[in-house]
């Protein structure tokens, strides 16, 4: 015996439910892809976390080196990305550069996808 199936009206308006906040922009989504592209990569994850766990969040160049075993151009151009996104800044003390997590950075991120 065949399987009768129920039909419904799917103009009814049941299938979607209403946006209840406003979505990102274009120009938001551009930012957030270009930000999130920044933290898209294993050693500059690494690199925040390590600045993030630093007495101060702070940290000099040449104590990151070691601990993501990569030369120190490398680790200076992973560090000007995310000094360029917004999660460190920059200051130079003699010959080494120090970087500081820059407070709220990261929670910027997560409050555009959630609370927008």
């Amino acid at each position: 015996m065949p399987l009768a199936l129920e039909v419904t009206d799917v103009t009814a308006g049941t299938c979607c439910a209403p946006l209840v906040r406003e979505p990102l922009t274009a120009v938001e989504a551009e930012r957030l892809a270009a930000t999130m592209k920044a933290l898209a990569d294993p050693t500059r994850l690494r690199l925040l976390s390590i600045v993030a766990a630093s007495e101060g969040s702070e940290a000099c160049v040449c104590d990151l080196i070691e601990p993501v075993g990569l030369s120190q151009p490398t680790v200076s151009h992973h560090l000007k990305i995310l000094t360029t996104a917004g999660f460190l800044t920059r200051s130079k003390r003699g010959t080494w550069a120090y970087y500081t997590l820059v407070p709220g950075a990261l929670d910027r991120v997560s409050q555009l996808l959630v609370a927008h």
